[in-house]
Parts: structure tokens; sequence; C-alpha cells
């Protein structure tokens, strides 16, 4: 499993994009083409950076990594006391995917329309859409402005401590508070930007190991209903370069996904960084 990646665009822009290459040097969507599994356990596309918003553009061809953006301006994760920035390496389960026509039966709420996210635990900050296979150790069930935002908890299987953690009881045991404050961030997130905080299912209580890879593989298989064209992608850019046949809509040629990169502007110069992004915002819980 090898992937590289690379940069379009001026950084800290809306024209910045990261495109995914194979081993073989071609071009590929990391939500279609990465594989979910491997070796027997997950792999989880990870885009973390302390403040920056990045997501998978699910809307573009080829799928690259891009900073989120909101009214035209590009958007930061806010430092909601005590935590600046993210608190774990926040990513993505590729071959997986929220589905909005599907209402949880757990959670009562639709998906949000997403790969699963995935909060990587372990103690090396990683960057910017590395790929790495993780140990599925629990999940949260988030509801986001009335949508289900399932939050896998997992840790880098090449952590050193990675042996320890099996289930979800092990990071209350081993990083004590560390849940707890997994809960709190994604309450408040949102905060700074007007909105209100977040709600849980569950009574806000993490779901084990199990829950946690029959929530995944529900996941997956709501992604292949998408790839396969069983379910309605909607605005959702599920072109290709490894999974779907040649005579598939979906199947996006070499040149194709050549030229999609050709199109986008060469890798500039970093664009400065609002001085906002360092600003601490405070709020108390009503």
């Amino acid at each position: 499993m090898s992937f590289s990646v690379e940069e379009r665009g001026n950084p800290n822009s809306l024209s910045y994009r990261l495109f995914f290459k194979n081993a073989e040097g071609k071009y590929i969507s990391p939500f279609h083409d990465i594989p979910m599994y491997a070796d027997e356990g997950q792999v989880s596309h990870l885009y973390p950076v302390a403040y920056v918003n990045m997501r998978i553009a699910t809307k573009d061809l080829l799928n690259p990594i891009k900073q989120d953006v909101k009214k035209g301006k590009l958007r930061y994760v806010a430092n909601v006391f005590p935590h600046k920035g993210y608190i774990w390496n926040y990513g993505a389960i590729p071959q997986t995917w929220e589905d909005p026509a599907h209402k949880d039966g757990d959670t009562g709420c639709c998906g949000d329309n997403d790969p699963i996210d995935v909060c990587e635990i372990g103690s090396k900050v990683c960057s910017r859409g590395e790929v790495i296979k993780v140990k599925v150790l629990g999940i949260l069930a988030m509801i986001d402005e009335g949508e289900t935002d399932w939050k896998v908890i997992a840790i880098n299987v090449d952590d050193p401590e990675a042996s320890e953690f099996n289930n979800i009881g092990d990071v209350r045991r081993l990083k004590p508070g560390y849940l707890e404050a997994t809960v709190e961030w994604f309450r408040r997130y949102k905060v700074p930007d007007g909105k209100p905080e977040n709600q849980f299912a569950f009574n806000e209580e993490f779901k084990d190991k199990d829950f946690a890879i029959e929530v995944i593989k529900s996941t997956h298989n709501f992604w292949k209903a998408l790839i396969s064209q069983k379910a309605s992608a909607g605005e959702l850019n599920c072109k290709n370069t490894c999974v779907s046949a040649g005579d598939s809509p979906f199947c996006c040629s070499a040149d194709e996904a050549t030229a999609a990169v050709g199109e986008t502007c060469p890798c500039g110069k970093e664009d400065p960084v609002p001085s906002s992004v360092d600003k601490w915002f405070y709020y108390e819980r009503k």
C-alpha cells in the first residue's frame, strides 16, 4: 500500500488542491480508489493540520483534498478553549459513505453525505494526505444539524503503543480524559461560527470496537451501492480510475485524470494565514 500526493495551487488559498497517486504514479480518487481494507485492517486516509479545515472534495473530479469554504472564504478550525486546533489526526475511511437517504436506526437521523470520519489517537502527528493503517477501537454518534455524523476512534497500527489498545475501554484507561475531551471538542467547535452545540446519540457514550466495525461495514455497503449506481449520487463525483469498469460512466481514464489535474494551477507561493487563526474563543456552556 503506497500512495503519494501532488500539491496544486497556492497553499492557504481557494486554488489549493492535493491530488493523490498510487504506486504506479496513476492519479486516483482518495474517496473511491484507496481500498478500505489492507492486511485485515482498516485504512484511514488522513489530512491533519493544526488549524486548517481540510476535507475530501466529494463533488470534484478525482476528489482532491481542499480547504473548506464558507461564504467564499476559507474556513479554519476555531481554538475553543482549552483546545487549539484538532486534538487527534482527523481524517476519513475511504470507500465509505454516510447515505443521506438512509435514516439510521440508532440515531434517528440520515447520513451526512460524506465518507465516515476518523479520529486517530496515536503519538505521531501525520502529514496532510498521509494514508495509514489503523486499528478501530470504538465510535461516537454525533448529530450535526440533524444529520448522523459518526466519529470512529482508532490508532495507527504502527504506533509504539498500538498493541495496548484493543477496544474503547483501553482508551479510557490509558488516556484518561481523552474521550471526554473529544466529546467536548465536537460539541463546541462550530459555536464560534454562530451555530448551536452539536448533539450525540447514546447519551454521549462511545460504542465499542464491534459496534464500530459494523457501522463501518454498513457505510462501506452504502458506498458500494453508490459506486454501482444503485443509490443516487446527487452532486457527488463518483469518477474513479481503479474501481469502475470501462463501460461505467464512473470510469475515469488516465488521460482524463491527467487533464483534470493539468487544468488546475501549479503549486505556488503560500498565501498568508489570517491572524484570526491564532485567536482563542471562550464561551460559557448553557
